[in-house]
């Protein structure tokens, strides 16, 4: 497989550096970080970015993603238009799989009506029923309003030992090779995706499961001194999130050899061309 890294959206939130830890000193910046994985049978993208409908109508995103996040929207950024910046006919995306259902991550599913969209099941039912304020403040229904090919994965179905993680291989075989990771907290049911990375090893893109690179790794960089407030306030169960935060640092210390770990919106995770993994990436080889 070939895996390609994009930057579906550019959000600039208030606070810069001393919030988010990259961006200007004011303000930040935030990166949608997803994958375009090309198989023998097709495309399978994992999360989207905003999409071409949020790019025409900013409105769909709701005020307080506006406001906090702050995106530039460019119909250059949405996956629809990268996907055939590199060639491919978008009809060739069989499918998407997403780490949850928030709209800087799912915005774009809209622009694959043929595609299977995978999702746990947990996700997708608060989703399209959302049970609590916060939730029904969370998720827009505007994305999802052309009735997607939805697949549910079940988080309690898990039956593969990854690495210490429970994990669900994404079927049907054409879109094999690809495995959802339960990772609670950030949202109902939240879940990172595993990717074999064409060299041997595994990819593991953890969504919004931390935003900082500094956070996942405390060997690392010093984080950034407003990112927990910054992550408690979006978690939907802080304690659920803190408990994958330190599983995943477990993971990255342990497993470097074996498995990259990259977030949704630190830009230093992103591999672009050009723009080779850092240096300091204790996660390894790039995909």
């Amino acid at each position: 497989m070939t895996v390609h890294h994009l930057d579906c959206a550019t959000m600039c939130p208030i606070g810069g550096r001393l919030l988010i830890g990259s961006g200007g000193p004011l303000v930040g910046r935030l990166s949608a970080h997803c994958l375009l994985v090309e198989g023998d049978r097709g495309l399978t993208l994992v999360d989207t970015g905003f999409g071409t409908a949020d790019v025409a109508d900013p409105r769909r995103l709701g005020r307080t993603l506006r406001a906090a996040a702050r995106p530039r929207l460019a119909a250059a950024t949405t996956a629809l238009h990268q996907v055939r910046a590199l060639g491919h006919d978008p009809r060739d995306v069989r499918h998407i799989v997403l780490t949850h259902l928030d709209p800087d991550h799912a915005g774009g599913i809209g622009d694959f009506p043929h595609a299977r969209i995978h999702v746990l099941a947990d996700e997708l039912r608060a989703a399209l029923a959302p049970p609590t304020r916060a939730e029904r403040d969370r998720y827009r229904a505007a994305q999802w309003a052309h009735g997607p090919r939805w697949a549910e994965h079940r988080a309690d179905a898990a039956t593969e030992d990854w690495f210490g993680f429970g994990a669900i291989p994404v079927q049907p075989d054409d879109a094999a090779g690809f495995l959802l990771v339960p990772l609670p907290g950030h949202s109902r049911g939240h879940c990172g995706v595993a990717v074999r990375d064409g060299a041997g090893g595994w990819l593991l893109h953890c969504g919004d499961a931390y935003f900082s690179r500094a956070d996942s790794d405390p060997a690392g960089p010093r984080r950034p001194p407003g990112l927990a407030a910054f992550q408690r306030l979006a978690a939907l169960d802080n304690r659920g999130r803190l408990e994958t935060l330190a599983r995943l640092r477990g993971l990255r210390r342990d497993h470097a050899g074996e498995v990259r770990l990259i977030c949704a919106h630190d830009p230093a995770d992103l591999v672009l061309p050009g723009h080779p993994p850092r240096a300091d990436d204790r996660g390894g080889r790039g995909a």
